[in-house]
């Protein structure tokens, strides 16, 4: 049973300030930190005072002093009116450095919205915006500066709109190909499992994990603007008199460069000063900001601070199975790796479906909790969950359902959790999400779930980062996730696969007690048939897309009667075998899902192959109370071919 709650204050769901405080100060006192700082704080603040302090000496007109070299009174000389050179150069760095700024911001801001796209929109849509940012980023950022300063007219807002949107290309790629990463990520799928949004999985799981790049690049965006505006300013495209900025000043003093080339370096300096000030801070920043990432407000109605309800089922009731599925198929095009998958879960049992890799397993799945995106299609003549039929319409409702009575537990524990938010934020998350808790009774639950899946000191360690967690634990965390809503049905997608065998018993010891306690419905996915053995009530074997067979755990071992799955069980060694002799195997290769066989799939790899097998495949039929077989030698099987003769060894053929 669940462990007693304990209390959390509620400054625990946010990084602490003096940590961050310590980041920061950290970041700032780095020679990086220091560099940064100072050239930065130079470029703002000339900003910001220069047009105070100097302008009038910038623009006042000395006919006597036209063309002077450096001197006391002008320390890199004046300009052909006579003006102070040094004087406009600081003057112009409000301008120079606010359009550089606009430009960027404009930019980044639509590079934002093209990258996240696909993330948003679907993978659809996203094909064509990634075709088009894939043409612009073929050409050189200069030329389309050009090319857009055409269109949108001579001048400082032309240049702005033309800088920006030269800019954004590349800033979208590299969102996109860092969104695309992540969104690959397990604890994405886990989002969508609990019924999270497109945009709220955008804002809190992947921008969070890709803003230190971004910043980076946007910041390096930002030198390179500056570059951009002066490179359009020296041509005559940028500002216009009698506004200048530091490109201006750079085309003034090229035709006097031999005569007097202080008077044409001083806004090169300053350009080159000011690209290293933001380039450099933005490297700094991104030291000091590490892990962190925004938490966003959120308004909730207030839940018990107690034990938080259950879903309530569907109209199908107790006595119906939790999960009805009917002749599952899942296609991607002209390939379908899942076949005519038909199962049933009831409360309180385990189901088992064993396979090599590449048998549709996972697939499966991915597809019951709706997980298969696009351009993959899911079909089924049935597929009700709690009663609710998921090929229907009614989206937002399946959403809920799924997200409230549906858990799913990953292979992976490590990419299964949200790198950037700490552990106990992340399952408070979905309480919050599906049923309306404040921040307090969620925090409070989080620390029941670790608690109750025998995480020690579970106050402490819900405040930590998942790298903090050892495999198991975070194994542990993820169970604890998934059960945060009470609910009806676990899958378990290979959950002990990444772990040793010591951490792997109790993560099944866990997965069964809180099947027990709690009457959870576990479809438990493996291709170890052990393991599925010490859990299960039932296992289903999966072969090239399809179940080849059903039957009872207890006939797992001695009473197996499709081949394959007589396979799977002599190829695992155990205390008997023979440590001198080669480990068995099963021959061959499980068939290309683009060119399946045209009878029984498995009929190349199958000691009992007839001509029969390999023109006809065999349908799933049922052989006995609660099992079923797709094989036309079901029958023979365990009399004809012994446990010993049913895999070969290793690097070996059959004997």
């Amino acid at each position: 049973m669940a462990a007693p709650l304990n209390s959390a204050p509620l400054e625990d769901l946010t990084p602490s300030a003096p940590r961050a405080a310590r980041r920061w100060t950290a970041a700032l006192r780095s020679p990086l930190g220091i560099t940064a700082a100072v050239l930065l704080l130079a470029v703002l603040v000339l900003a910001v005072v220069a047009p105070l302090i100097w302008q009038d000496r910038a623009d006042t007109v000395q006919s006597a002093e036209i063309l002077q070299g450096p001197s006391a009174a002008h320390p890199v000389g004046t300009d052909l009116l006579g003006r102070d050179i040094l004087a406009r150069v600081l003057v112009a760095t409000r301008m120079s450095v606010g359009l550089a700024l606009l430009a960027t911001a404009i930019g980044v801001t639509a590079g934002l919205l093209l990258g996240t796209a696909p993330t948003l929109l679907g993978r659809r849509v996203g094909r064509w915006i990634g075709a088009l940012i894939n043409i612009a980023v073929a050409f050189p950022s200069l030329l389309l500066a050009l090319f857009f300063a055409v269109i949108f007219g001579v001048g400082a807002r032309g240049a702005v709109l033309a800088i920006g949107f030269a800019t954004a290309p590349g800033f979208a790629r590299l969102t996109q190909t860092m969104a695309a990463t992540i969104s690959g990520r397990d604890f994405i799928a886990a989002a969508r499992v609990a019924g999270i949004g497109r945009v709220r999985i955008l804002l809190r799981h992947v921008l969070p994990n890709i803003a230190e790049p971004l910043v980076v690049s946007a910041t390096m965006a930002l030198g390179a603007a500056l570059l951009s505006f002066a490179g359009l300013s020296f041509l005559g495209l940028g500002v216009q008199a009698p506004g200048y900025d530091w490109g201006r000043l750079l085309g003034e003093g090229l035709a006097q460069i031999y005569v007097h080339p202080a008077g044409a370096l001083a806004a090169g300096v300053a350009v080159v000063l000011a690209a290293m000030a933001f380039n450099l801070t933005g490297e700094a920043v991104a030291r000091a900001i590490g892990l962190r990432s925004p938490h966003p407000g959120r308004s909730a109605g207030r839940a018990p601070d107690h034990e938080l309800p259950r879903a309530e089922p569907g109209p199908g009731g107790p006595e119906q199975p939790l999960l009805a599925v009917e002749n599952l198929r899942v296609g991607f095009g002209e390939v379908t790796p899942v076949r005519g998958v038909s199962l049933t879960v009831r409360r309180g049992e385990a189901i088992g479906i064993v396979g090599e890799s590449g048998s549709g397993k996972s697939l499966t799945a991915l597809a019951i909790a709706q997980l298969v995106a696009p351009p993959g299609r899911v079909d089924a003549d049935r597929l009700e969950f709690l009663g609710a039929d998921l090929t229907g319409p009614g989206r937002k409702e399946h959403r809920r359902l799924l997200g409230t009575s549906l858990a799913m537990v990953f292979q992976d524990p490590m990419t299964s959790l949200n790198p950037v938010h700490r552990v106990g934020r992340q399952l408070a998350e979905v309480v919050r999400e599906h049923q309306g808790a404040d921040r307090r009774s969620a925090w409070r639950r989080a620390v029941d779930r670790l608690s109750a899946v025998r995480i020690p000191d579970a106050a402490r360690r819900a405040k930590q980062l998942p790298h903090e967690f050892s495999g198991g634990m975070r194994q542990r965390a993820m169970i604890g996730m998934g059960v945060m809503a009470n609910p009806a049905l676990i899958i378990a997608d290979e959950p002990t696969t990444a772990l040793d065998v010591t951490v792997q018993r109790q993560v099944l010891q866990l997965l069964a007690g809180v099947r027990a306690a709690e009457r959870v419905g576990l479809l438990f996915i493996s291709h170890d048939v052990t393991v599925v053995g010490q859990v299960c009530d039932r296992v289903l074997v999966m072969y090239a897309g399809r179940i080849v067979e059903d039957l009872p755990t207890a006939g797992l071992l001695h009473d197996a009667r499709h081949p394959y799955t007589r396979a799977l069980v002599a190829a695992v060694p155990d205390m008997t075998t023979d440590r001198d002799a080669p480990l068995a195997v099963i021959p061959g290769r499980p068939p290309d899902p683009h060119n399946l066989p045209a009878g029984c799939p498995y009929a190349p790899r199958c000691p009992l192959a007839s001509e029969r097998c390999r023109t006809e495949d065999p349908p799933l039929t049922a052989y006995g109370e609660g099992r079923r077989v797709a094989c036309w030698h079901a029958d023979l099987a365990p009399a004809v071919v012994p446990d010993d003769q049913i895999a070969a060894p290793l690097g070996g053929e059959r004997p």
